[in-house]
């Protein structure tokens, strides 16, 4: 894969499967930004994979606008997006709190959501883009204590077909 001159914007790209992506991305010649809540886990990760860092929490409106501000500021456009920021919790039904489980929807369903809208409008414009969206096969099944987790990555599949 060659990806020479591109730009790609992963989320969640400070450890495990986002971390590996980026990797694999800037590998075949991407530049890369890489999102991530922990600032000192982001600054380590970015320094081992030469990826411009961006402290950001996809559930939060103000800052999925201020990431595609600054990866258009820093790079002046984007190629690709890679929704790959998650979080999960397994409890039993009866043991389900409201709290965590709109966390982990802001987080799996709203925050893809926020960064595919800003990143399809620049898409728009420039008549190219992709969008991958990382889902799980979580989306395909249900299990015990998956209600929040399974849910959101049911919601995360059903969007991603939808665009």
């Amino acid at each position: 894969m060659n990806l020479t001159g591109a730009t790609a914007l992963v989320t969640g790209g400070s450890s495990g499967i986002g971390f590996a992506i980026a990797k694999t991305l800037g590998d075949a010649g991407a530049r890369v930004a890489i999102t991530g809540r922990d600032q000192d886990k982001l600054a380590r990760a970015a320094a081992t994979l030469g990826a411009h860092a961006i402290q950001a929490d996809v559930s939060q409106e103000a800052d999925v606008t201020r990431t595609m501000d600054d990866v258009l500021a820093t790079f002046g456009f984007l190629d690709i997006l890679v929704n790959n920021a998650g979080i999960g919790s397994f409890k039993a039904l009866v043991d389900q709190d409201l709290a965590s489980f709109e966390r982990i929807f802001a987080t799996n369903v709203t925050g893809p959501m926020l960064m595919g809208r800003e990143a399809a409008r620049h898409f728009i414009a420039r008549k190219r883009g992709n969008i991958v969206n990382i889902a799980s096969t979580a989306g395909t099944r249900g299990a015990p204590n998956g209600t929040a987790y399974y849910a959101s990555k049911f919601a995360l599949r059903g969007m991603t077909e939808c665009w």
